[in-house]
């Protein structure tokens, strides 16, 4: 993997990832841009120990935008981007309009092709291997952030989701605390340590491939499964067979058999709702361990993908009892989700 940092116009940091070592990136960001003003603050919220984050600047942020006039395409035809280059297989940079910066963090795009009208799923198992590097290669630079807490890389897809840049990309947030759902799965994880003297994490993993009603798919070095209380119609958690914390510590032979897994799981997702349905909306979401905990060997580092899809035609929109409480329904059963899942595997 070859890696290519540069700036573009108003100073954010723009970096590209090339399979190939002799890739040259040389091309300039000449656009009349004035330097990004961020005003993000994060408060917390002392009733439920969590924090919020505003940043009223993000409500004049890139929104619809047609095809022709995308921000993450190539630079081309006098047309110009956030992309200098005329062409690119990954590239990555500072957000324009970040949720967080400076002390309260960073975020940045991940454009995982040139391809406007592609997605992950189209890509080829060695475009799949960069895209890792690059999540690895991010989380190893942002960890070394002064107030960086945890890394948190992810995709949404699909206008359901809330997405308002179609080009196929996700995105890095390097947070300055510990996100909810990763402190409340810490916390479980010790309690369960404690009481038992075993991993909660290996344990949720061995009791699935022993019933195995709900696995999807299996590999050497990954394992796919419905969890057992899933909160979505359709949600699949990925897990690297041998536990460890953060994308960084995956093994070689790990990352050697990720593409075929993951773009297989993506493929599936496609065909859940049947021939002829759009393309289904889903959230790609890598958990790993924060890097201020003293026990993030504890931690296993797995992939979540779900959709809001519930059926064809039909999403599931968070109820009261979820957005006001917290307390989920799910209309699709975990065993009847992963049985449609195996059932349309790629033939």
């Amino acid at each position: 993997m070859k890696k290519t940092v540069t700036t573009l116009a108003d100073g954010r940091e723009l970096i590209y990832y090339d399979a190939g070592d002799g890739t040259v990136r040389d091309a300039v960001d000449t656009r009349p841009l004035d330097p990004v003003a961020s005003r993000s603050e994060v408060r917390h919220d002392v009733l439920l120990g969590d924090s919020v984050v505003v940043a009223s600047h993000r409500q004049g942020r890139t929104f619809h935008p047609p095809a022709d006039e995308c921000p993450l395409c190539p630079s081309r035809d006098g047309r110009r981007s956030e992309i200098p280059a005329d062409g690119y297989e990954v590239a990555v940079f500072e957000n324009r309009f970040p949720s967080l910066a400076g002390e309260a963090g960073r975020c940045e795009v991940v454009c995982f092709t040139s391809d406007h009208d592609a997605s992950f799923a189209d890509l080829t198992p060695d475009r799949a291997a960069l895209v890792l590097d690059a999540w690895t290669d991010r989380t190893a630079e942002l960890a070394e952030r002064p107030g960086v807490e945890q890394v948190y890389c992810f995709e949404n897809r699909g206008a359901e989701i809330g997405v308002t840049l179609g080009h196929p990309h996700g995105q890095i947030y390097a947070f300055p605390y510990t996100t909810p759902r990763t402190a409340l799965m810490r916390r479980n994880a010790a309690e369960h340590r404690e009481r038992t003297g075993r991993n909660l994490f290996d344990e949720v993993v061995a009791r699935e491939r022993a019933d195995g009603v709900r696995v999807v798919l299996e590999g050497e070095h990954w394992i796919a499964f419905v969890p057992y209380a899933a909160h979505w119609p359709y949600e699949v958690h990925l897990y690297p067979v041998r536990r460890v914390p953060d994308l960084r510590a995956l093994d070689d032979a790990a990352r050697t058999e990720f593409p075929q897994v993951y773009l297989e799981l993506l493929r599936r997702f496609d065909r859940i709702f049947g021939p002829g349905e759009p393309p289904t909306p889903y959230i790609a979401a890598w958990h790993q361990a924060p890097f201020t905990d003293d026990r993030r060997e504890e931690f296993a580092l797995h992939l979540e993908l779900f959709t809001v899809r519930r059926a064809s035609g039909k999403l599931k929109y968070l109820a009261g009892t979820e957005s006001g409480m917290g307390a989920f329904m799910n209309d699709v059963p975990p065993e009847s989700a992963a049985h449609r899942l195996r059932e349309v595997a790629s033939k």
